[in-house]
């Protein structure tokens, strides 16, 4: 071998030796740790401090999993509902005409009148289709709401005037108790005040016996204000069932003459408009009222509550 290669290959060995003694105390692990294994990379152990918030995290995220499916749920419930609201009517409508296109009608007079009963209900679907809109528009977002400060003593004085005469006409006792006229809720003064006539009325039809009592609240712990109808149990249309799919031997229904949407739908409705507003509608548990045997059960509407410029100062 030249004693050139020898050269070279005595300073690979030096170069080699060196590179080695320098990248290892860089890559070396530091012994701060007596886990950490030095045959290995070094792998920062979990801290018992971040296990908290992880859980934390997790907690948040089920929570926020949880809310998007009721939300899905609702939101089915809602198309479900108003495809029954509509196919109800065009039942009837189509039953009207089967029996004009079939010659059953016993003379032009009595054919005549069909088609008078068929235009009425039209008219009547169309205005259910406009109402239903409406509050789609209102929850898109395509219909402005005018919320502003309302005292909530003029609402509910309102609303006692344009419901006490149904109730008397029933005989059923409505009472509503004293509000503190220095309360204030944002809201839509028209939406608020027809959200608690819409549930008001709709309590009264479905009632047969008892009565009805508005009170109101402010709640310490947050900004809201808690307006609560105290109904019989039975006024409540709690779940009224859906039959989407009805058998074609069976006949459509033609004799509806009063074509409105159903208590179930108005509640769903109003349970719309008042999370549009910031709130929130809810049925809560049964109690017994003071009457004997009698079972009430509570409707809130938790509405924002507008705080003086004296108390924020």
């Amino acid at each position: 071998m030249n004693w050139s290669n020898w050269i070279y290959l005595g300073a690979g060995i030096a170069l080699g030796m060196s590179f080695r003694q320098l990248f290892g105390r860089w890559l070396r692990p530091k012994q701060a740790s007596p886990n950490v294994s030095s045959s290995s990379f070094p792998v920062a152990p979990l801290d018992q401090q971040d296990m908290p918030s992880i859980s934390q995290q997790l907690q948040q995220t089920h929570l926020a999993y949880l809310m998007a499916r009721e939300m899905s749920q609702f939101k089915g419930g809602f198309l479900a509902r108003t495809t029954h609201e509509l196919r109800s009517p065009l039942s009837g409508l189509i039953g009207l005409h089967q029996l004009i296109l079939s010659d059953l009608c016993e003379d032009p007079a009595e054919e005549r009148e069909f088609i008078a009963q068929a235009y009425e209900r039209t008219l009547k679907l169309l205005k259910l289709m406009d109402e239903i809109l409406n509050v789609a528009r209102t929850e898109h977002g395509t219909n402005k709401l005018d919320i502003q400060p309302r005292p909530l003593a003029q609402v509910l004085e309102d609303v006692h005037k344009l419901t006490y005469m149904l109730a008397a006409n029933r005989n059923l006792p409505l009472q509503f108790l004293p509000t503190d006229p220095e309360i204030y809720v944002l809201a839509d003064y028209l939406w608020l005040r027809q959200i608690l006539i819409s549930l008001i009325d709709t309590a009264i039809i479905q009632m047969e016996e008892g009565s009805i009592c508005v009170s109101s609240s402010t709640v310490p712990t947050s900004n809201f204000v808690n307006i609560w109808l105290d109904v019989p149990t039975h006024a409540i249309p709690w779940s009224e069932p859906i039959d989407l799919i009805k058998s074609e031997d069976q006949p459509p229904d033609i004799d509806q003459g009063n074509t409105a949407l159903s208590p179930g739908m108005r509640l769903l409705i109003n349970q719309t408009l008042v999370e549009v507003m910031g709130g929130k509608l809810e049925i809560l548990p049964s109690t017994i009222a003071k009457e004997p045997h009698q079972e009430i059960s509570r409707l809130q509407i938790s509405i924002p509550l507008v705080i003086p410029e004296a108390e924020l100062l």
